[in-house]
């Protein structure tokens, strides 16, 4: 008898079998299969609608935020409909700047021409004065022409690109924020052009985020490897003692950890003043509020999270490995870059993506230690944020740079990701 046989009989057989109440058996295990998976589930459930609410559904609207932003279109809808019709070539008709002169009057008697003219202003900077005042003053027209009288009333209203800012301003979304954030702007016939050099401050500020990112990994994949590998060969009593000072920082905020460095690296702060008085420098080194750092704190705060991953990985290595090397003739650096060092690529890769994500958010570090030339794009995400009030802004910044991660955590898995480390 075949195995096919077997099996075929053994099936027939679920089929045919039944309980004690008559439901035949293989029905009955797929009722108590479907039942411990609900409760799976319902236990899970909690779970998920915390992860949503406080995870997706931030991050969700960050993104949407970034695209949408109906201002002109709720606050101008006699405007914004008018110009549907535009075909963007002169200056609109009288019946555009009639339905202008309209929604301006009822943009001042609602105080909603303040956020008009703020909106107006992210794109075509210093107009949203002159929004308030044609607001104000054009409740004094008793009727038209209403063209002659609203460029009288400002210039702005003359102006090519003011109506091609609010013919975009039709549509609910918009792609000015994230080709703001990328350096690139629209021109008075709404294309997409590159901002001017004096604008154009995003692209170096992405660049820089990414160069300090890069150089704290390396600075503490430099620092911790040597002191996960002095953990896990020493013995444990010693080792355990040692984690736990690592394990320490985890236990004080990073604000702390950061005014720390502030009263270390300023200019007659604890180092300079142990170099002076060893008559190394003559006057005080300039350690903060710059590159250094800001490179330096943020490495000190980072170190435990390249590290811990690095020495669980050594842990789990056998010494037999290396052993087994040195009795084949291998010497130890030999035996210790062919055997003991390619086991460790998971921990490192876990270890360095844990921290460069981590240094790309980077906020308060950077702000209290490093200077005007060290912001990093989370700054920015916070002075729109908390100063400006510019929520279409800090969103593009946000989804740029969470996009950008996402994207270099894909690539970076591809090329050295854990599987493809352990296949190799």
């Amino acid at each position: 008898m075949t195995e096919e046989s077997i099996t075929t009989m053994v099936t027939n057989s679920a089929l045919l079998t039944v309980s004690g109440d008559g439901v035949p058996l293989r029905i009955k295990l797929k009722r108590v299969e479907r039942r411990r998976k609900l409760w799976a589930f319902a236990f899970v459930l909690p779970v998920l609608v915390f992860i949503l609410i406080s995870f997706v559904f931030p991050i969700g609207r960050m993104m949407f935020g970034a695209i949408h932003d109906d201002t002109l279109q709720v606050l101008m809808p006699r405007t914004t409909s008018a110009l549907s019709v535009w075909d963007s070539n002169d200056l609109p008709d009288e019946r555009v700047y009639a339905a202008l002169a309209a929604d301006l009057n009822q943009a001042w008697a609602q105080k909603t021409a303040g956020k008009i003219g703020e909106r107006m202003n992210y794109e075509l900077p210093s107009i949203s004065s002159q929004v308030r005042s044609s607001a104000r003053k054009v409740s004094s027209l008793s009727a038209g022409p209403y063209k002659a009288a609203m460029i009288e009333i400002s210039p702005i209203w003359g102006k090519h690109e003011v109506w091609s800012l609010l013919k975009r301003g039709s549509s609910s979304y918009t792609a000015f924020y994230l080709l703001r954030s990328v350096d690139f702007q629209y021109d008075s016939d709404s294309r997409i052009v590159a901002s001017p050099p004096e604008n154009a401050i995003f692209r170096d500020i992405f660049l820089r985020t990414l160069g300090i990112s890069i150089g704290v990994t390396a600075a503490t994949l430099l620092l911790g490897f040597p002191l996960a590998y002095l953990l896990a060969i020493l013995p444990a009593r010693i080792s355990n003692l040692l984690l736990m000072g690592v394990l320490t920082s985890f236990f004080t905020s990073v604000l702390v950890r950061t005014i720390a460095w502030v009263v270390l690296l300023q200019d007659y702060g604890v180092i300079n003043e142990i170099v002076m008085s060893l008559h190394i420098l003559s006057h005080p080194a300039k350690l903060i509020f710059n590159r250094f750092g800001t490179v330096l704190a943020m490495t000190q705060i980072q170190l435990p999270f390249t590290l811990l991953p690095i020495y669980s990985v050594m842990k789990s290595i056998s010494p037999n490995h290396i052993r087994a090397a040195r009795s084949l003739g291998a010497g130890p650096f030999y035996a210790f870059w062919k055997v003991y060092f390619p086991q460790t690529l998971p921990g490192i890769a876990a270890g360095c993506l844990l921290t460069f994500i981590l240094c790309l958010g980077y906020y308060i570090t950077p702000a209290l230690v490093g200077g005007p030339g060290d912001m990093m794009v989370s700054n920015f995400v916070a002075t729109y944020t908390n100063e400006q009030l510019n929520w279409g802004m800090a969103s593009a910044l946000g989804a740029i740079l969470l996009t950008a991660t996402l994207l270099l955590y894909f690539v970076f898995n591809k090329l050295v990701g854990v599987d493809r480390v352990r296949m190799g």
